[in-house]
């Protein structure tokens, strides 16, 4: 049987001829052309033919515009969840896009007056970061080289040109959004609405100004938010990249090393997965029932790089006995369990980081180094002063990383404001 017949002697069929490319003849903003009639009519479903002058045509008659001045119809208002302006629109902004759509749609079709608001969100640090990586790139400058003013200007331009990308996207899809009333979370208007109420909430009580432990991100100067931290599990030793650095740092480890007590001959060997935060030291905890320490209680230990002698103090909610040596160092300033238990005890709380992850003035002869460079010069000079014991595996460390810059996370003591929400709880 010849290869261009089938198993019962017929022709194969000829491949059907690509369709030609759709040519929209509407005018934007006029009614659709439907004169080619059926024979205009494509033989598969073609969206862009279909779709195509639909919506510029609905926005131009003004359907999708809200009458402030009727009072008869009743009202219906929906915002549109404001997508970030750092990109463009993907699957799940389609899916609450076209169910709000239909709401609208559904009420308008009921009789009423229905405003639905479309806008951008600003998104803050992350627009901030995107700028940042495209100015690099682009130009190799940072925020720091151009100004505060001049990258500002630059945050607007992408505002403008992604802005749009996004409301074309909304208005591809046929969003039966109110475009007499485009927004932006930083227009005057919102700012000052915004201002208004954090004002009220803060003479009001609720919102309040406190020193609190938060996310830091060395590499933004900025603190971010738990959302916006990745806590990465560390099954062994592991080398990562961190931001700034030339080489990369080891994780997953735990120091342990000694600190003498004082006025005898004894050391405390403690444990730690940070030994940089020792120059923040400022007690040494045990149980209060463990028989191994119950002659140090109410002693002191010496701190052997900066001129202090902290506590020797007992927590059971804080130490177990059977974790390590059963001795904890205590760093307020940069842990949030020890900032708890600074608390408990009115520990001092020393801040030993700059903004940008330098050790400070506190940190004796390490000022001025970088946290993790520090790590080893620390390490290094309890070797030398003979109060490094070890360093061993710690399999399933947990290490946050800033989801935006891959950056190590340091818990600093920093102003923020806060929001009281027992009362809001209750109601």
């Amino acid at each position: 049987m010849a290869a261009a017949e089938g198993k019962k002697g017929k022709k194969a069929k000829e491949p059907a001829a690509p369709a030609a490319p759709f040519v929209n003849p509407t005018p934007v903003g006029e009614k659709k052309d439907l004169s080619g009639g059926i024979a205009g009519i494509a033989l598969a479903y073609d969206p862009i033919a279909v779709e195509a002058s639909w919506d510029a045509w609905w926005r131009a008659q003004g359907y999708y515009t809200a009458d402030a001045d009727d009072t008869e119809k009743p009202k219906y208002v929906i915002m549109l969840p404001p997508p970030n302006v750092t990109g463009a629109l993907h699957i799940g902004h389609a899916l609450t896009n076209a169910v709000q759509d239909t709401i609208a749609r559904w009420r308008r079709m009921s009789g009423y007056n229905v405003l639905w608001l479309p806008g951008t969100d600003h998104a803050g640090i992350a627009t901030q970061v995107v700028v940042e990586k495209k100015l690099k790139k682009d130009r190799n400058v940072t925020r720091h080289d151009l100004g505060r003013e001049a990258f500002i200007e630059e945050v607007w331009k992408w505002k403008q040109d992604y802005g749009n990308r996004i409301f074309s996207q909304l208005q591809r899809m046929g969003s039966s959004l109110d475009w007499t009333r485009e927004a932006f979370t930083m227009d005057e208007n919102l700012s000052a609405a915004v201002k208004e109420a954090f004002m009220r909430m803060h003479e009001s009580g609720i919102i309040y100004r406190g020193a609190r432990l938060v996310n830091w991100d060395c590499a933004l100067k900025s603190a971010v938010s738990d959302l916006e931290v990745d806590n990465i599990t560390l099954d062994k030793p592991t080398r990562l990249h961190v931001p700034g650095y030339e080489k990369t740092v080891e994780f997953g480890t735990l120091t342990h090393f000694s600190y003498q007590v004082e006025g005898s001959d004894e050391k405390l060997t403690i444990a730690t997965t940070r030994v940089e935060t020792m120059l923040g030291d400022t007690a040494v905890a045990v149980h209060p029932d463990d028989p191994r320490y119950k002659h140090l209680h109410g002693k002191f230990c010496r701190h052997p790089f900066v001129d202090r002698v902290f506590p020797i103090i007992t927590d059971s909610e804080l130490v177990d006995m059977e974790f390590g040596t059963g001795a904890v160092k205590i760093t307020p300033a940069h842990d949030p369990n020890d900032f708890a238990t600074g608390q408990r005890h009115n520990l001092e709380f020393i801040n030993i980081f700059t903004d940008d992850g330098l050790i400070n003035e506190k940190g004796g002869k390490f000022a001025g180094m970088r946290r993790f460079d520090a790590r080893k010069a620390i390490v290094d000079a309890l070797t030398e002063v003979g109060l490094f014991v070890e360093i061993t595996p710690n399999p399933g460390m947990r290490l946050p990383l800033c989801s935006r810059t891959k950056d190590v996370i340091e818990p600093m003591i920093k102003p923020q404001w806060w929001m009281d929400c027992k009362d809001l709880a209750t109601r």
